[in-house]
């Protein structure tokens, strides 16, 4: 093909006339460095080279498949070899705006004096020895003979050791080209007389931007999100991305739709992917059953399902540590925009778990005689555990609840020892409760309150707006209780009425749902008002100022200062009290409740 991307020859042009059809990988085949893609760190060292006339008589390329390994080593041939017919390039050159003498028979693999070998079926020593033997020989028309191994890690140690003299000190007239991805089976010793390139893996956005060139040049319609999803199932393989547009376009017969690249490649639908995230997280196992069957139902791999719920994870984890990543256009912008929502709702410590027993839970239905209960169970494992307390918040809940069993709640069972039916002060305390899992599709009661002997309903009492806060983490819903110690400001607070004011970047949405939540957990009804005046500082702001404050008081302790004296660049991060003797003033008094916001001593950072 020629430099400008079109085919490098007549029956390049597909289907055209008599011609055979050539798939996209090879009829899109970089033939000049303009060509090629995400390997920028290549071209201008090559290009330097060239141009300072320090031209090593060996190169190593190597990286994963597809990335454009003997791409490259034809484009190094040709331009070592590069000349015009009138005679006006008379030394390599990376600038080859058209067809040289010698271009069309290198990029076609048949120029006498570019020797292409295969390692892997020309392994032993004898292929060497013939390589030692006619390497003395001066090219026959070209500038430079040119040796190109491919897979050469495939070598014996024989072949390798036959090779070395050769390579250390070849003719002026040779280069050696190899390509392997498996540089590290490659000894030493022939490293050591090779200059290495690492090819990268081309990022997603790259891509899909050179299958969308692709596509227009094919007059084939695709979807972004359909480009998308083939430059993510790439993983960086420009071979693999073109195969799989190869494929997609045979498959739509028309214009290329995401959906049925997803079927093409046994995906998950993405936004049925994170609808069932966003069941787990809020705790709602029935909700992400249906979710997982559904998409069980139409043909979708349990693997699959949980590969891409834990990809989005990964995601998400990665928006809330570098939000600018929520910019990739590789994704979608739903996904984007609801990655960034769940990204400042969720902590660390709840997607990290989930990252931890997706991974295992994956392997786990792989080994399943069941693919599909086992994803139940995983999804069933995620929801009730991943955010289960640390032992530091364990210890806490024990203190609070005057000795007995850490509250346990994930939507499911509690095992808390029965709470005083009427003392206002207590700690809020879970009804027992036994989820259903049973047949029927009925939705489990998360944390429903036991029925009484005498056949009444136990209503639970929240006498403030912390205990309000507790409550919601008790039953695992973190997207409420994020929301409400970061997006909303008390106003004011009775049993059963709150009234708050809400941060600008709150959602609108989740104020309709909490009456229900609330009157679902307490068993009474709630009155839920957004008011216009100002309200108190949100728990968070207000447990952070009370970190900092901690910090400060720390720091100013001359034992403290003494040691950090002692270590230049120390700072004081974290501020624990492990043994309190007098309790400490209420940084929240103002909520009415002596609890602080999370929940915690109220000595700990």
């Amino acid at each position: 093909m020629t430099d400008a991307g079109a085919p490098s020859n007549p029956d390049s042009a597909g289907q055209a006339g008599n011609a055979p059809y050539r798939v996209l990988a090879r009829k899109y085949r970089p033939s000049s460095f303009d060509d090629l893609i995400g390997q920028e760190a290549v071209v201008r060292t090559v290009s330097n080279a060239f141009e300072t006339g320090r031209i090593p008589q060996a190169w190593i390329l190597t990286g994963v498949r597809g990335v454009g390994k003997t791409t490259t080593a034809r484009i190094l041939a040709r331009a070592l070899n590069y000349e015009m017919p009138d005679g006006s390039v008379k030394g390599p050159t990376i600038h080859m705006p058209t067809l040289g003498v010698h271009c069309q028979a290198i990029m076609e693999s048949r120029h006498m004096d570019v020797l292409e070998m295969d390692a892997a079926s020309h392994t032993g020593v004898d292929d060497v020895r013939q390589i030692n033997d006619s390497v003395r020989y001066a090219p026959a028309s070209a500038r430079y003979k040119v040796y190109i191994i491919d897979e050469v890690h495939m070598l014996s140690t024989a072949a390798f050791n036959a090779f070395l003299k050769t390579l250390e000190e070849p003719p002026e007239h040779a280069k050696f080209v190899f390509a392997t991805t498996e540089i590290r089976k490659v000894p030493v010793t022939v490293l050591s007389r090779c200059q290495r390139f690492d090819l990268r893996r081309v990022e997603a956005d790259v891509l899909m931007k050179h299958l969308a060139n692709i596509a227009g040049k094919e007059n084939v319609e695709i979807e972004p999100e359909a480009l998308g999803i083939i430059a993510r199932a790439a993983e960086g393989s420009v071979r693999d991305s073109l195969s799989l547009l190869d494929q997609a376009i045979a498959h739509a017969a028309g214009a290329v739709k995401a959906d049925a690249v997803r079927q093409m490649l046994g995906l998950a639908d993405r936004t049925r992917v994170i609808d069932l995230f966003d069941s787990l997280a809020r705790g709602d196992i029935a909700a992400a059953f249906k979710e997982f069957r559904d998409q069980y139902d139409v043909g979708a791999d349990p693997i699959v399902v949980l590969s891409d719920l834990a990809e989005f994870v990964n995601f998400v984890t990665r928006v809330k540590i570098v939000p600018a990543t929520a910019d990739n256009v590789a994704y979608g912008e739903t996904e984007r925009v609801r990655a960034k929502d769940f990204a400042s709702k969720i902590s660390m410590r709840v997607l990290s778990r989930m990252w931890q027993m997706l991974l295992k839970g994956i392997a786990e239905v792989q080994a399943a005689t069941r693919p599909a209960a086992a994803a139940e169970m995983v999804l069933v494992r995620i929801a009730y555990v991943a955010d289960l307390p640390t032992p530091d918040e364990a210890i806490r809940m024990l203190e609070q609840n005057g000795g007995g069993s850490p509250v346990a709640s994930g939507g499911g069972a509690t095992r808390s020892a029965p709470a005083a039916p009427t003392a206002s002060a207590a700690p809020v305390r879970m009804p027992t409760s036994s989820p259903s899992f049973g047949g029927g599709g009925a939705r489990p009661q998360m944390a429903a309150p036991a029925p009484d002997p005498q056949g009444a309903v136990p209503q639970l009492r929240v006498t403030s707006f912390t205990q309000l806060v507790a409550l919601a983490g008790q039953k695992r819903d973190i997207m409420t209780k994020s929301a409400l110690e970061g997006d909303m400001r008390l106003v004011r607070f009775e049993e059963g009425r709150l009234e708050v004011a809400l941060e600008p970047n709150a959602s609108k949405t989740m104020i309709s749902e909490l009456a229900k939540k609330f009157e679902l957990w307490t068993g009474r009804r709630w009155t839920v008002i957004v008011s216009n005046e100002q309200g108190q500082p949100t728990l968070r702001s207000v447990n952070q100022a009370a970190k900092q404050e901690h910090a400060r008081t720390a720091e100013a302790d001359p034992r403290v200062r003494e040691v950090m004296s002692r270590f230049p660049g120390a700072k004081v991060v974290e501020v624990r009290r492990l043994a309190p003797e007098t309790p400490e003033a209420n940084i929240n008094a103002d909520y009415g409740s002596d609890d602080p916001p999370d929940g915690s001593d109220g000595d700990d950072l």
